[in-house]
């Protein structure tokens, strides 16, 4: 099994995330800030979309744990992906700063945007590398 790691660079609020290809599935560790933990955990499969049956959806189920809030993060990369790769995506996530206001959320939510991307660009290589596991 082949797994890479990627981050972001926009000086605040950086996420790193391990993403690891296990048979044709794949396996993204989120994490970031002060104190990374596990906070989150997101399965998402594909499906037809319900809007345009050509076109490939998703859908996820989420677990949160108590205290946390990197539920809906974790759920919207795993859906992302799974639409985008076309197959079973987990996504685990953790990440804390201090102090957070509205406007440091959103940093973290469009750094998040940024490291789907990068997962994106990375993925392509692991499908090519890793054919037959």
């Amino acid at each position: 099994m082949t797994a890479v790691t990627v981050k972001t660079a926009e000086g605040h609020y950086d996420l790193e995330a391990s993403v690891r290809k296990i048979g044709e599935n794949f396996l993204v560790a989120i994490w970031g800030g002060e104190r990374p933990h596990i906070g989150a955990v997101a399965v998402a499969q594909p499906r037809p979309s319900l809007k345009d049956p050509d076109r490939i959806s998703s859908t996820a189920s989420v677990f949160c744990l108590l205290g946390h809030k990197e539920d809906d993060l974790a759920k919207a990369v795993a859906e992302i992906l799974a639409a985008a790769l076309n197959t079973t995506v987990v996504v685990t996530a953790g990440m804390h700063w201090d102090g957070l206001d509205a406007d440091s959320i959103a940093l973290v939510l469009q750094n998040s945007k940024i490291l789907v991307d990068l997962i994106l660009r990375k993925t392509a290589s692991l499908s090519s590398n890793t054919k037959g596991e």
